[in-house]
């Protein structure tokens, strides 16, 4: 199981005054996750929805470790991660993935895809030969919906889609038990995210993934979730069972991003597209 307990992350802005450095005041300080708690299990969903600076993308980069949290803790198997060993350390890091918002951004443009995909199997140690490495990273492109030749291919030569496809496919290159999913479908076509979400949803129910999947789009969230936490200024106002969250919501925020909600269809992916 992936928990977080009671997680906090300030930011301190500081003031033209020096002093501001050492005594903060409330005002200068940014709450962006206050009091946060959830636990994930591998096979679930749960849902983190809120609009823009809600602090969902610093829950996602504190619980994977890119920020270090304020107060509160991280546990994974029960065990907390603040304590963990180096060795810990990297076992965490490659049980817990993450994929980040922008396909553009997260693959080093200078390297070709194999190179990118074969870097976590190095690191640890999944694949060591040439022949293990390509024919690992033959598979993981085929579980994603690309094929084999694109292996040689640098990632400039790819659609969104295509790239968000080879996002997954590196952090599914580790045999990850979670992946947090930070806004991984709203910089592409609606058409395309239909495709990427079914992506997700067939690997979870072959992998047995936990996602943590972050969205300010709730009919996204719906569509993938078992579980919703609604996130307002730095704090969970809402959690309850998909379904329920929908048919009877409490809080107005979520009422409020309830209230208008684009239909989303099921569109099977086609892999020969490679959209």
């Amino acid at each position: 199981m992936l928990e977080v307990r009671d997680i906090k992350k300030y930011f301190f802005i500081e003031g033209p005054n020096p002093l501001q450095k050492i005594f903060f005041k409330p005002k200068n300080i940014i709450k962006a996750v206050d009091g946060v708690s959830l636990s994930l299990s591998p096979g679930q969903t749960i849902g983190l929805v809120g609009e823009s600076g809600s602090g969902k993308t610093t829950l996602a980069r504190t619980t994977i470790g890119l920020y270090s949290p304020t107060a509160g803790d991280i546990l994974f198997e029960g065990k907390s991660v603040l304590n963990f060993s180096p060795i810990e350390r990297k076992i965490f890091h490659q049980k817990v993935q993450i994929i980040f918002q922008d396909p553009f951004s997260s693959l080093n443009p200078r390297m070709k895809i194999i190179s990118i995909l074969s870097e976590g199997l190095k690191i640890h140690h999944l694949a060591s030969t040439k022949n293990q490495i390509y024919k690992k990273c033959a598979e993981l492109l085929n579980l994603v919906g690309l094929s084999e030749e694109h292996l040689e291919r640098y990632p400039h030569e790819f659609s969104g889609g295509q790239r968000q496809r080879l996002a997954i496919a590196r952090a599914l290159s580790v045999q990850p038990e979670y992946i947090i999913c930070d806004e991984p479908v709203s910089s592409l076509d609606v058409s395309i995210q239909a495709q990427i979400i079914n992506l997700l949803l067939d690997l979870q129910e072959k992998l047995n993934l936990g996602y943590l999947f972050i969205s300010h789009d709730l009919s996204v969230v719906k569509y993938i979730s078992h579980k919703i936490a609604v996130m307002f200024q730095g704090k969970i106002v809402e959690f309850s069972e998909s379904e329920k969250l929908f048919e009877k919501p409490e809080h107005p925020y979520t009422k409020l991003l309830l209230s208008s909600i684009p239909e989303m269809k099921k569109t099977e992916p086609e892999a020969s597209n490679y959209a």
